[in-house]
């Protein structure tokens, strides 16, 4: 490894990896019983020889992740998101009758809870939430016609919509930042908020969503170099197949961002919250929290899944890298990596998945800017 780059660590690689590496070392010594024997006792045991590995069955919709990010309690709209996004195995297995019935469960549902939702939203937003509502309703009939028809685009385009409205609501209730920021970060950048960043590339546009809900810091960091025009004209660096693909090391020595001010190399804290806990915990993995079976709120669960980087060394030391992880479900699969608890996600590729496919390590980034959120950014504390 060079160190000149700061990069995920050999940690990090795909659990299936890890195996094969370990059956190739041990089978050159003649030992590939010994370790077969071994899993086998890690797999049937009850203790933590093998609770490491969480619970497989993920999200992996970024649009989905991010609407179940959100700092909000609104039962009534969530419910109503997850009958919608759960109707996804039904259609797979093309049960028309069932679907029927899931739509008609979630119009009875906007029917008898339209007015408590409305009525949930502030004030000077309840005359367009009820517009959103009648659009929804609107959706749900097509989806109710397309279900009827067994038409499987029909149903999909009128889901999406109905959801990316649902996730305009339910952004409506979010309210006043969740959490504090620890006074002993209040000299690095923070994201209060989300912002969309579109990512010029060699091969192609991409278009992200950064979380500074949940990962504020890192976040806020990342938006801060792309404002300052850090990123661009900045190769990919490093480049694994169905793995990673990262950027942000500076041309000349330094292995980060150099503030001007400061002359030192800025240092972001590894920041990682989790469901039911108020805060994110700094500086800590989920095996040093003895979380071995936790999901983030942000998971490293599908591709384009955007990670900051730190140094094998440190989890402290991340100051401007990031990689683009590559989610391989056979590789890495969603709730069962090493990544999630050892590296910070912080927001989402949403479109432009196409570019994503095509990007090496001969391509680059060409221009980083914010498109939309640039407000939410407080310099520093």
């Amino acid at each position: 490894m060079d160190p000149s780059h700061r990069r995920v660590q050999l940690a990090t690689k795909p659990w299936t990896s890890w195996l094969s590496g370990w059956f190739q070392a041990l089978g050159a010594a003649g030992s590939r019983p010994l370790l077969a024997a071994l899993l086998l006792v890690g797999l049937l045991a009850p203790g933590p020889a093998w609770a490491f590995l969480p619970p497989g069955n993920a999200v992996t919709d970024p649009a989905a992740i991010l609407r179940d990010a959100l700092p909000i309690e609104s039962k009534d709209l969530q419910k109503l998101q997850h009958q919608l996004e759960g109707t996804s195995d039904d259609l797979r297995a093309k049960r028309w009758g069932a679907l029927s019935s899931s739509v008609r469960r979630s119009q009875g549902q906007l029917g008898t809870r339209g007015t408590a939702i409305t009525a949930s939203l502030p004030p000077a937003d309840r005359d367009a939430s009820v517009a959103a509502l009648s659009a929804v309703a609107e959706q749900l009939q097509t989806m109710a016609s397309a279900a009827d028809q067994q038409d499987r685009d029909g149903f999909l385009a009128a889901r999406r919509t109905a959801l990316a409205t649902i996730g305009d609501l339910e952004a409506l209730q979010v309210g006043p930042f969740p959490f504090e920021i620890p006074a002993e970060f209040a000299d690095l950048p923070r994201l209060l908020g989300r912002a969309t960043v579109e990512l010029t590339t060699t091969k192609g546009v991409l278009t992200a969503v950064v979380d500074g809900y949940n990962a504020p810091i890192t976040a806020g960091a990342f938006v801060d170099l792309v404002q300052r025009g850090f990123y661009d004209g900045l190769p990919f660096n490093r480049a694994e197949d169905f793995y990673v693909l990262q950027t942000g090391d500076p041309v000349g020595p330094a292995k980060g961002f150099v503030d001007p001010k400061t002359k030192a190399e800025r240092q972001v804290p590894l920041e990682i919250r989790v469901p039911d806990q108020a805060d994110p915990f700094y500086n800590q993995t989920f095996e040093d929290l003895g979380l071995f079976k936790a999901t983030p709120v942000l998971p490293f669960a599908t591709k384009g899944t955007l990670g900051w980087a730190h140094s094998d060394e440190a989890l402290n030391d991340g100051s401007s890298q990031f990689f683009l992880f590559l989610f391989e479900a056979e590789l890495t699969p969603a709730g069962l990596n090493l990544i999630d608890g050892r590296y910070a996600a912080f927001g989402y590729v949403v479109d432009g998945f196409d570019v994503l496919q095509e990007l090496s390590a001969d391509d680059g980034i060409v221009k980083a800017r914010v498109i939309d959120g640039a407000e939410n950014l407080q310099a520093h504390g």
